[in-house]
């Protein structure tokens, strides 16, 4: 006789994917809430029974039978920036895939680092396991260490002044692409209009600008600042179009660059003919901008991945990390080109 499904008025429940699959309750409590001494059969099957069921696991009552919550807490910077959005994309992906949940504290901008100590206490009340610090600067205190000491954490490191960090996509690398993409298609000297100081990303990608411009025999230009924002490239694309001689731009990020090409339009100043433009991101609207941008690919959601995956592999006691390329790449459209003869 075939399992009987449960009745249309209720939802289904533990019982119901046990008799399907023709194992104990215990042993369905057991896949779903991720042990590993379930032989991979057994496992198969309670999962196809789970799927044709439409079976839901209440997270408060797994909680309960399991002593786990699965959740993993990722603390971020209130911002709408492109990129703080596709590393959570990749961060859910990699929980998703292992049966976590996702919650999220954000902090504002600018915020104080004992605000990154609220949002971590927030969520451990909130039963995160372990904790991501998407975070724009170092945070290393003996209050941040005390919390990192008792619950799992890793960084989401775009920036760090470790070397040696896990996980770290190297900024100084991101600058020298675009800095030497424009110096060696003949452009005299680069500009460069850079994101907000508070972030550590913003400080190295600096640094290794002006390092290829001396390395060359160049003294760098002053730095036209930059906060991020569309606003603050128009007013540096503003200060561009008044200077004659500046034919070439790094800018610290793709959405910086729309509106800096906009106000070098607005200028009568065309790019690239008249001044070339690289940028950092390759955002998903990169590609479609007027012209389309050449841009240092930084591939967001796989450092999302790898950051969730890392935090997993502490909880888990096991390697559940995947290989991950983290080198940014030089994606080359029409926004260069070489310099006016």
């Amino acid at each position: 006789m075939s399992p009987r499904h449960p009745s249309e008025d209720r939802a289904p429940n533990q019982v119901d994917v046990a008799r399907m699959a023709g194992v104990s309750t215990q042993t369905v409590s057991r896949v779903m809430s991720g042990q590993q001494n379930v032989r991979p059969e057994t496992a198969r099957r309670v999962l196809a029974a789970v799927e044709e069921l439409g079976y839901r696991v209440h997270a408060a009552a797994a909680s309960l039978a399991s002593g786990r919550s699965r959740i993993l807490g990722v603390i971020v910077v209130s911002t709408d920036r492109y990129s703080t959005a596709a590393v959570g994309v990749g961060i859910e992906q990699a929980a998703a895939a292992h049966r976590y949940t996702v919650t999220t504290a954000s902090v504002a901008d600018h915020a104080s680092p004992e605000a990154f100590i609220e949002a971590f206490d927030r969520l451990e009340r909130q039963g995160a396991e372990g904790i991501v610090l998407g975070v724009p600067v170092e945070l290393d205190s003996p209050a941040m260490r005390l919390r990192t000491d008792r619950t799992p954490s890793t960084r989401n490191e775009r920036a760090s002044v470790d070397p040696d960090a896990p996980l770290l996509l190297d900024q100084h690398a991101i600058a020298r692409l675009a800095v030497e993409h424009l110096l060696d298609l003949g452009h005299k000297t680069v500009w460069h209009v850079p994101g907000d100081e508070y972030w550590l990303e913003t400080q190295q990608r600096q640094e290794a600008w002006e390092q290829v411009l001396t390395e060359r025999g160049i003294t760098p230009p002053p730095v036209i600042a930059g906060d991020w924002t569309p606003e603050s490239g128009y007013r540096a694309g503003r200060i561009i179009a008044s200077i004659p001689d500046a034919t070439a731009v790094f800018v610290s990020s793709d959405e910086m660059a729309f509106g800096l090409i906009r106000a070098l339009h607005e200028a009568g100043r065309s790019v690239p003919e008249d001044v070339s433009v690289v940028s950092v991101d390759d955002i998903a609207l990169a590609g479609f901008a007027s012209p389309a941008l050449t841009t240092v690919r930084q591939p967001f959601e796989q450092m999302g991945r790898a950051a969730a995956l890392r935090l997993i592999s502490q909880l888990e006691g096991t390697d559940v990390t995947d290989a991950v390329d983290v080198r940014p790449e030089l994606i080359v459209r029409a926004s260069t080109a070489p310099p006016r003869p």
